[in-house]
């Protein structure tokens, strides 16, 4: 791993430090760190990522405008590197001890690591992420984004945007710079999402992501994937759209969950 994440991420007295800031970041808690990785590795992962052709899954609808990839066999090998760093005990201890959070791990399926890519005129509305792991049947704890887009400008868009718990106000924005990781709880209110980018031809949005969780233990917690909420600005029509798809979605998730039928 001494090539992969930087080994200062490991040092006592920045975990320390780190939890410090997590405890007391708004509107939830949170990380954004820069030069999270080795440059070189981080340099590597942005030369190779993905084109968007050999991404598995394209999402095209009323909140969302992106695609993601989990299928890491088709990836260049530095990817499966980063995916075995992040989910290696080292790091899960680390995040431990900053976050609290006891017993973390990942998985290695789509709901564990993967990257996501939107090019020009991308966007992923305001949402809270699935609490639940609906095959594996864990609670999910937290998300680590590592953003890998060389010279972003401030112009482009697509900052990840932390809302408060009843979107009304946008706490904090992180442009998604090269080798900048945000780590953040995910919960009830942990709203979070990115505006349309304008982007120059053959420029795209790029990010790896890793899911952790804990075992279900005494979470009492209904399950629901993704909620999404519209902006304020949005205006009333698209909140009446959003709200009425979600509650469609979740509800015949939850039936077919009931009932044993895959989704």
């Amino acid at each position: 791993m001494e090539n992969i994440i930087k080994s200062e991420f490991f040092n006592e007295a920045n975990i320390l430090k780190l939890k410090e800031e997590f405890n007391n970041a708004k509107p939830y808690r949170h990380l954004a760190i820069d030069n999270f990785l080795n440059a070189e590795f981080a340099e590597q992962l942005y030369a190779k990522f993905p084109p968007l052709e050999v991404l598995n899954k394209h999402y095209h609808g009323l909140n969302e405008n992106k695609s993601e990839g989990s299928n890491f066999d088709n990836f260049d090998p530095v990817f499966k590197s980063l995916r075995q760093a992040v989910a290696s005990k080292e790091m899960t201890d680390a995040l431990e001890k900053i976050t609290g959070i006891k017993g973390l791990f990942t998985t290695e399926d789509s709901l564990g690591s993967g990257v996501h890519q939107g090019k020009n005129g991308s966007y992923l509305d305001v949402h809270i992420d699935f609490n639940i792991h609906h095959v594996q049947k864990i609670h999910r704890r937290l998300n680590l984004l590592i953003f890998l887009n060389k010279n972003w400008k401030e112009e482009y868009g697509g900052k990840v945007e932390l809302w408060n718990e009843d979107v009304t106000k946008l706490g904090q924005a992180y442009l998604p710079s090269l080798n900048r990781c945000v780590i953040f709880e995910t919960n009830e209110i942990s709203y979070h999402g990115y505006s349309t980018i304008t982007v120059p031809e053959g420029e795209t949005r790029k990010s790896f992501y890793t899911y952790y969780y804990t075992p279900i233990g005494d979470y009492k917690g209904k399950y629901h994937d993704t909620v999404f909420k519209a902006r304020p600005e949005e205006g009333a029509l698209k909140k009446i759209k959003t709200d009425i798809k979600e509650t469609l979605k979740n509800n015949i998730k939850r039936t077919m969950l009931k009932l044993g039928i895959k989704f």
